[in-house]
């Protein structure tokens, strides 16, 4: 009777209690109950008992049966939660690619100047295969590619296929369609040309080739360089066959590369001389630039050039470092005006030397090289 009495009161202080998803089933009749009512829901509860223990000791009252029960699910659902971070911070330290403790600076310092370099005859002999065979004459280094994938290339009796392959040309046996490549490579070679009109920037075997200009040069090679293959001589970058002035010709790949590619910053000085009269408003247009290719082209600086005596026609200086395909020729012709002639007189802080004459050639010296580094300012 008292658990009829006194169990509608007990539920309605402890209706907050009552919201768990599922709660055990009690038998009341196990249960036994103070007589005076307070003393039954004011019982001692014990926080650090678990819902085990309470089942276990039947003195306890439900109410503090049921907030036993609530605890010890709050602790069990807290555990799997930090759980789940736990093993999720660990998932994104492993996925976080590892930081340098260097900076990109000091790693870029130690390569170029701690870093231990190869030997530099070790690395004019072991080289790729296709840049060998370009560097012994044979072809370009796009034609050597070719000629390596069609199989016309073996390397020590066995063909070769592969253009990146490592060989070292001194002691390596390399036949290219059934002819030995020599054991020694000949020099390097750095030449600036004054170009003359009409002739392209090819290394073939065309007539008005700038490479036809160095024949006499090379007269008699075979005589005074035995067992030498002849230098493969081309033109750092190109100038088209109406352009006159300074060209590079080397047998250097690698200065080619370097020097020719855009992160260079080159400045490359034109002398157009322009069909007609120039105003402002045609210098201020070439300054603006043009679009070439998709892409705005501004010139560095643009001058007037004083008037000569041998000069009937007015000149203008025009500075550019870009390197587009026409890019002068482009400019000009955006500003209204007709081009009579363009010459080039200077790459980096090179000049061309003015008593080189047309068709022309002159060696570099280590003080000339110095003049092309790719890292001169854009004006000398």
């Amino acid at each position: 009777m008292a658990a009829a009495v006194f169990l509608p009161s007990l539920l309605s202080k402890s209706t907050s209690l009552l919201h768990y998803r599922r709660l055990p089933l009690l038998r009341l009749s196990s249960v036994t109950f103070s007589s005076s009512p307070s003393k039954s829901l004011t019982a001692v509860k014990s926080p650090s008992k678990t819902a085990a223990a309470f089942k276990s000791d039947q003195s306890i009252t439900p109410a503090a049966y049921f907030q036993a029960l609530a605890e010890s699910d709050g602790k069990s659902k807290s555990k799997k939660f930090s759980k789940k971070i736990s093993s999720r911070t660990t998932k994104e330290a492993a996925i976080k690619p590892a930081q340098s403790k260097y900076s990109k600076a000091a790693r870029r310092f130690y390569n170029e100047h701690i870093k231990k370099k190869p030997d530099k005859q070790e690395e004019e002999t072991v080289q790729r295969l296709n840049k060998a065979l370009a560097a012994a004459g044979v072809a370009s280094r796009r034609n050597s590619d070719e000629l390596i994938f069609q199989g016309k290339v073996t390397v020590n009796g066995t063909v070769c296929t592969t253009p990146h392959t490592r060989v070292d040309i001194s002691k390596d046996s390399i036949y290219v369609n059934g002819n030995r490549i020599a054991k020694r490579l000949p020099r390097k070679f750095y030449f600036a040309l004054n170009k003359p009109k009409g002739y392209i920037c090819s290394c073939g075997e065309e007539s008005k080739s700038v490479v036809s200009l160095f024949d006499e040069f090379f007269k008699g090679w075979s005589k005074k360089h035995q067992g030498v293959p002849q230098p493969r001589l081309f033109t750092v970058g190109r100038l088209d066959v109406a352009t006159t002035g300074l060209i590079i010709v080397t047998n250097d790949g690698d200065f080619a590369q370097r020097l020719s590619h855009p992160s260079s910053e080159l400045s490359k000085e034109y002398i157009a001389t322009i069909d007609g009269l120039i105003h402002k408003r045609h210098l201020i247009a070439v300054s603006e630039g043009t679009i070439i290719e998709g892409i705005k082209c501004v010139p560095d600086s643009v001058e007037l050039m004083p008037a000569q005596p041998d000069q009937s026609k007015p000149r203008i200086k025009i500075v550019v470092h870009q390197g587009k395909n026409h890019e002068v020729r482009e400019l000009v012709k955006n500003a209204g005006l007709n081009l009579y002639s363009l010459k080039r007189v200077r790459i980096g802080r090179f000049r061309l030397p003015a008593d080189l004459g047309i068709g022309k050639f002159v060696e570099l010296k280590d003080s000339d090289m110095k003049l092309l580094d790719g890292k001169s300012q854009k004006s000398p």
